[in-house]
């Protein structure tokens, strides 16, 4: 029996994972992914973690995994397919069999990323069509890349693959970016960054790869020929196994605040998958630690 399962290990749950160590609390975090960091790995640049300026995406998890690792977190790899609240503990099922129980569970299982929904989307998945320009943006060397999208993610993947492709398109379905204007300004600033707003993409097309998006703008339809398309149109909250359990907002995030208790007792939500303004790794790390503060105070509140 656990003190805390924690589920999910991008920035809150590994943050979760250190503070639950120096509480002294016997925690053990759950990972779909083997050495999985979260979708903080996909990031090329990140330049608004304090102290850590300009650290890649990738190494900043690293960093962040080693620190777990280091202060003796126990990981274990499985995919809860299933969490059973019991009298005075919770029984966490994994797609393996495992079965895990804990007095306190916290949820950090982030997001997904979301879909258009259009003709030809699941046919030139990762074959022309990718959510990932740090992973797949080589492929584009000296060719026409489009992405999908109006926000950081949309502007920052369109400036990472500037510096690789020859052209770059930035598609989005209104007149003004929700970008930051830091974003906004480097884009702007960029030669081989092209903005299309107004568009809203219909349907991908090509033959063994994808060959161009099509797009209507002012009532008139588009066809833009590109060979590679990232799409950055947000992402969906991975809170569906607590579906009956907490309570969510339309959009199925998980309604915590900055303690991330929910209204399940004994339950906190961390980082990317609850109610929040702002969604980054900043706030992800500070909702881990936050949770277990939470988490401390109900099971010591349990034992008195």
């Amino acid at each position: 029996m656990y003190d805390i399962a924690i589920i999910g290990s991008g920035p809150a749950g590994l943050s979760a994972a250190v503070y639950a160590k120096r509480a002294e609390l016997n925690a053990i975090v759950i990972e779909k992914e083997y050495m999985g960091t979260g979708q903080i790995a996909e990031s090329s640049r990140v330049d608004n973690y304090l102290g850590l300026y300009g650290e890649s995406g990738f190494d900043l998890g690293e960093k962040f995994r080693r620190h777990a690792e280091n202060v003796g977190t126990e990981f274990t790899e499985a995919e809860i397919v299933e969490i059973l609240p019991q009298k005075e503990s919770f029984l966490l099922k994994a797609a393996d069999g495992q079965e895990i129980s804990a007095r306190a569970i916290i949820y950090a299982a982030g997001t997904t990323h979301r879909q258009l929904g259009i003709k030809g989307e699941s046919e030139f998945l990762s074959n022309g069509i990718s959510f990932c320009a740090v992973c797949d943006g080589a492929f584009y060397s000296e060719k026409k890349a489009a992405v999908i999208g109006g926000g950081d993610t949309a502007l920052s993947d369109a400036l990472y693959l500037s510096a690789i492709a020859e052209k770059v398109y930035i598609l989005h379905r209104r007149e003004s970016f929700r970008a930051s204007a830091a974003l906004q300004k480097a884009v702007k600033d960029t030669a081989n960054i092209e903005c299309i707003p107004n568009a809203v993409p219909t349907e991908f097309i090509g033959g063994k790869k994808l060959e161009a998006v099509k797009y209507l703008r002012d009532g008139k339809e588009s066809c833009l020929p590109v060979d590679g398309v990232f799409l950055a149109v947000g992402r969906i909250p991975n809170s569906g196994l607590l579906k009956d359990i907490v309570c969510m907002d339309k959009n199925g995030y998980i309604l915590a605040d900055e303690n991330g208790i929910t209204s399940a007792e004994g339950i906190f939500a961390a980082g990317d998958v609850r109610t929040k303004t702002l969604r980054q790794v900043i706030t992800a790390a500070a909702d881990g630690a936050n949770c277990v503060e939470s988490a401390r105070i109900f099971l010591s509140e349990k034992r008195s």
